[in-house]
């Protein structure tokens, strides 16, 4: 049975070295209107090296068909500070992404995490990864190109055309609730993050859920300002004081004040929002509230 009418937006990821037509065809048939394929970057020898198991044409290949079967809303991943990547490749992948005219584009740096086999082959020289003013250079080259092609830059790794940003992730964002459903889903419901389990049986039988986390009010206040910085337009401060009945100017004052004598914010009568060197130090500003 169709589920669109449950929401005007309702996203699957695809990957472009999984999918198939009958797959794409039966998503768009319940009821999915909006497709975000896992891309990272056009050119196959970087794709290669991050262990993907798609190439360039096959991604082609997964959006042709999805527009041709009549999805209207598509987003597109990319990565910057691959292996190896330069600004003239990060430069090529967003021409030839452009061409596609998507409606939504995320572009996300690369995080090596401790444990995985990038990590390891980073961490003895196997591989290198571009310093980081190399990195933040693809970063603003990225970000200027898209602006100047009408995207908007909305959230610090998220750009939309007009009436494309991504709703879940904005309602994400602004802290709303929501539920998972499926196997490994995740909610958040009533101050407390769950997840579904991956286990069939588990999942139908008992609905056995694992909590990651367990709010108090200060913890909910602290990552609506870490979310809210997440944001272009930043934390409203009016919409902040009708959710907690408290101030953040006043409530965080010590914490803006360094950031604002650092440079990392600014501050007006509505807003608390990254600076351009925010944008480039935001971890540090996220950490002010973890």
């Amino acid at each position: 049975m169709p589920f669109g009418n449950l929401g005007e937006e309702n996203t699957i990821e695809v990957n472009p070295g999984t999918i198939t037509e009958e797959k794409l065809q039966e998503y768009f048939n319940v009821g999915i209107n909006r497709l975000s394929i896992g891309l990272q970057s056009t050119c196959d020898s970087l794709l290669n090296e991050i262990g993907r198991i798609h190439n360039f044409n096959q991604f082609l290949e997964t959006y042709n068909l999805a527009r041709k079967i009549g999805f209207k809303n598509i987003n597109v991943d990319l990565m910057i500070g691959l292996p190896n990547q330069t600004i003239s490749n990060v430069e090529e992948s967003i021409k030839q992404i452009l061409n596609l005219k998507p409606e939504h584009i995320s572009v996300y740096s690369l995080i090596l995490e401790e444990g995985t086999k990038m990590y390891e082959m980073v961490n003895s020289g196997e591989i290198t990864v571009p310093p980081e003013e190399l990195e933040r250079k693809m970063y603003w080259k990225v970000k200027n190109i898209l602006e100047i092609c009408g995207y908007e830059h909305y959230e610090i790794s998220n750009f939309a055309k007009k009436g494309y940003k991504s709703k879940h992730n904005t309602a994400c964002w602004e802290q709303k609730e929501y539920i998972g459903l499926g196997l490994g889903a995740h909610s958040y419901l009533n101050g407390v993050r769950y997840s579904n389990s991956e286990n069939m049986e588990e999942y139908i039988q008992a609905n056995k859920r694992t909590i990651h986390e367990e709010q108090d009010e200060e913890a909910k206040m602290k990552e609506y300002m870490l979310l809210g910085l997440r944001k272009l337009e930043g934390v409203n401060i009016q919409e902040f004081k009708n959710k907690f009945i408290q101030n953040p100017i006043y409530l965080y004052m010590v914490e803006l004040n360094k950031l604002f004598e650092d440079k990392l914010i600014e501050v007006d009568t509505e807003y608390i929002k990254l600076t351009k060197k925010g944008i480039d130090l935001a971890n540090l500003v996220w950490e002010e509230f973890v």
